[in-house]
């Protein structure tokens, strides 16, 4: 088959979507099967063209095997409303537009959030006569509801007809969760057209580094209990809760809170650790996706968070299962579906989200307690490896493309 992806964000961007979509076109191109990645130019989070890379109206580049063509958009930092819609929406038109460089494409697929690279896929479909995939990964437009980033009733009612547009016009759904299938299943979807792939762990590059990593010698972490929330810093995150707990944890010498990432909401997070005087805290831009496994090898527990609200009881943050591989305890914020994965495999402390003195609690426990440390971690490691191996999901993806594709062809 040839696959065509839509995806906002690909490496050498570091973000969740970016790798999901990397590490399951890779596997397919191993497989035997032609995958091209249409996306944009890198610049995420800050709005700047990475070094080596120009804003052209199409580019070809080339990873592992995957084809990307990158198209033209409107650049600007991952803040602010109307320059984020200019953003995606530019991305969903010149994707439209120059998707007929690629040629004899078997199926689209296209991931939604952002909301507009989603939809771009049934035009994309249309316009190279082939089936459409829709893969969901967050609910839009109910997510940025829930945090407050559109208020006026009338966009969201536009945003949700788009929404049960998609729905009901993509030839089959893959969701990232259950608890997104039943949503999309209420919109009035069959349920037998919407398959679930979680996100998962690559093992190989995800494991346990025996001795000092370069990040703890870098940054001098040695001989700190450290704590570490990394991703991005979004309006979603609530990471005011971690600054409220380190003000608590502030007379803890030996407990070290390290946030690393971009995003949104991280200027501001600086500025206010700056004005509590939070010494405990250290804050790291975003870095390159081969230190990931680094930072966490470096953490002796790992924070995932989401603010207090019913969506996200829905949602399964994929940095759970990196941080699960490397043998890392969790510090779990999350309420609903991904609470009941650190529950069955014992490998983390849940706590109520937006609670900072459960959080300091719980880090507390772990840095009193280092046998249960090396217990949750060791559970986590054995959990991720029987369950949510990315080797076992790409598969199982590739699988439902091959069904789709088949049926496309009768």
């Amino acid at each position: 088959m040839h696959i065509v992806f839509l995806c906002h964000y690909f490496p050498p961007e570091v973000n969740a979507p970016a790798s999901r979509i990397y590490e399951n076109a890779k596997r397919w191109v191993k497989k035997g099967h032609k995958v091209t990645v249409i996306t944009s130019v890198p610049n995420h989070p800050n709005g700047v063209v990475y070094p080596g890379y120009k804003n052209r109206f199409w580019q070809w580049d080339e990873k592992d095997g995957i084809n990307i063509l990158r198209v033209k958009t409107f650049i600007g930092p991952n803040k602010g409303f109307f320059k984020r819609i200019a953003n995606y929406v530019s991305f969903m038109l010149s994707a439209i537009f120059m998707c007929r460089l690629v040629k004899n494409v078997n199926l689209v697929v296209s991931t939604s959030p952002q909301f507009f690279c989603g939809f771009s896929g049934y035009f994309v479909s249309n316009a190279l006569k082939s089936p459409w995939v829709l893969e969901i990964r967050d609910l839009w437009p109910e997510s940025i509801k829930a945090v407050g980033a559109i208020r006026q009733n009338a966009i969201i009612k536009l945003l949700e007809c788009i929404e049960t547009f998609m729905y009901t016009h993509a030839n089959h759904i893959v969701s990232l969760t259950h608890a997104f299938k039943q949503h999309i299943v209420a919109r009035g979807v069959r349920p037998e057209s919407v398959s679930i792939v979680t996100n998962g762990a690559d093992l190989d590059q995800f494991k346990p580094i025996p001795g000092e990593s370069e990040v703890e010698q870098k940054y001098g972490l040695k001989g700190k209990f450290v704590v570490s929330f990394i991703g991005t810093h979004g309006m979603a995150h609530a990471l005011d809760t971690v600054l409220r707990a380190a003000k608590i944890l502030k007379n803890q010498k030996n407990i070290l809170i390290l946030m690393v990432g971009g995003g949104a909401e991280r200027e501001r997070l600086l500025k206010q650790k700056e004005s509590l005087g939070l010494d405990n805290v250290l804050m790291l831009p975003q870095q390159e996706k081969r230190l990931m496994p680094h930072f966490l090898a470096s953490s002796n527990a790992c924070m995932v968070l989401l603010r207090k609200s019913d969506l996200f009881k829905t949602v399964i943050p994929s940095k759970i299962f990196e941080a699960m591989a490397m043998e890392r305890p969790i510090i779990h914020g999350v309420e609903g579906e991904s609470r009941k994965i650190i529950e069955q495999a014992d490998c983390g402390i849940c706590i109520e989200p937006e609670n900072e003195v459960e959080l300091a609690n719980a880090v507390m426990i772990l840095f009193k307690e280092p046998i249960l440390c090396r217990r949750l971690a060791a559970n986590g490691r054995n959990y991720v490896c029987m369950n949510y191996s990315r080797d076992d999901l790409a598969d199982d993806y590739l699988n439902i493309l091959k069904q789709i594709y088949k049926k496309g062809t009768e």
